[in-house]
């Protein structure tokens, strides 16, 4: 097992923890900002992205960042976009359920990835509304990160209101 010990159980409490109060383009921004100054901070050479539904607001790769990292962070949304859960939550699930997801969903692993590191931005009341896409790290590292870059935000958001 690649996925941290983490179970589906935590991972769906996890999603209805981290919900957004709202997310516009400036929001979307801001949890972009957010990602950037935490992944300097440690000197990660990681690929960072954001999107409202499908549109890309917020996107850079740091120093030492990879060339394929976008294709994952594409193949990590259409997860999201799919099934409006975490790309880790769905690897859990599968390997819980011991099945192959891409034959069940039907979806290509080409185009595909349940690997950490994409996670819903749902808001209160809406469901789903953005991507919040995380890739250079281990897996479970890329996933981890996106909740304390999501956490962050939140912080920040009740501070302000």
């Amino acid at each position: 097992m690649t996925t941290g010990g983490f179970t589906s159980e935590q991972l769906e409490l996890e999603e209805q923890v981290l919900v957004l109060p709202h997310c516009d383009l400036k929001d979307a921004v801001t949890i972009g900002e957010i990602a950037v100054q935490l992944a300097r901070r440690e000197s990660l050479a990681i690929s960072i992205e954001v999107r409202l539904g499908e549109w890309t607001v917020f996107h850079t790769a740091l120093p030492g960042a990879k060339p394929d990292q976008p294709s994952w962070i594409a193949r990590k949304a259409r997860v999201v976009l799919a099934t409006g859960h975490s790309t880790m939550l769905e690897r859990v699930k599968a390997e819980e359920a011991e099945i192959d997801w891409y034959a069940t969903y039907g979806l290509p692993e080409e185009t595909h990835a349940i690997h950490g590191g994409g996670l819903p931005l749902n808001v209160s009341g809406q469901g789903l509304v953005g991507i919040l896409l995380i890739s250079g790290l281990p897996q479970v590292e890329d996933h981890l990160f996106g909740i304390r870059v999501i956490t962050e935000y939140l912080a920040q958001v009740g501070e302000n209101e």
